[in-house]
């Protein structure tokens, strides 16, 4: 059985959602597209999970300029293999930094030892990350250096860039591909 609870942040509401393990499975923003995506069942409310205080914790302390680390937090997004792959790969992208759906790419495709992965594959998981926020998909642009999509909409994916210290207006995207 998985569990939902709501909770305030300072980019809108925002629901949590567990599992019957105490794991976090999701974090939607009010109005995000695949909003419950990948639960196989309609989640039943309740707001007395440990993890959802964990995680009200930790949004608390990430929005007031804390670096939480995301291990802090028992994690158990529903996916694909590829779409774990990639999401593990955002929770390795620094605070205040972005990388590029290319860079993804090609750093998933080194870790398989295979050729290279598309970047509209990668932009695929990235899109379809159900733990927003804390699996930092914000952090990825495009290849030159614009915003792109964000399931939570592209004011609050900015609005994130800025609260962390990225000059979001202007993204570049170095030689090593990560970005300043």
């Amino acid at each position: 059985m998985y569990r939902h609870t709501r909770c305030r942040t300072p980019i809108g509401e925002v629901t949590l959602a567990c599992d019957e393990a105490g794991a976090l499975v999701g974090l939607w923003m009010e109005g995000q597209r695949y909003f419950l995506g990948g639960l196989p069942e309609r989640p039943v409310a309740q707001d007395d999970v440990p993890v959802f205080a964990q995680t009200r914790d930790w949004l608390d302390r990430y929005f007031a300029g804390e670096r939480p680390a995301i291990s802090e937090l028992p994690l158990a997004p529903i996916g694909s293999a590829f779409r774990q792959e990639v999401w593990r790969i955002l929770c390795e992208i620094p605070y205040g930094e972005v990388t590029t759906y290319g860079e993804i790419g090609r750093k998933l495709a080194a870790r398989r030892g295979s050729g290279r992965t598309s970047a509209r594959a990668v932009g695929g998981a990235v899109g379809h990350n159900p733990i927003s926020i804390i699996i930092p998909c914000h952090r990825v642009i495009g290849a030159d250096g614009s915003l792109t999509g964000y399931a939570g909409g592209l004011e609050r994916k900015l609005a994130l860039l800025t609260h962390e210290g990225v000059d979001a207006g202007r993204p570049f995207v170095s030689s090593g591909g990560a970005a300043l």
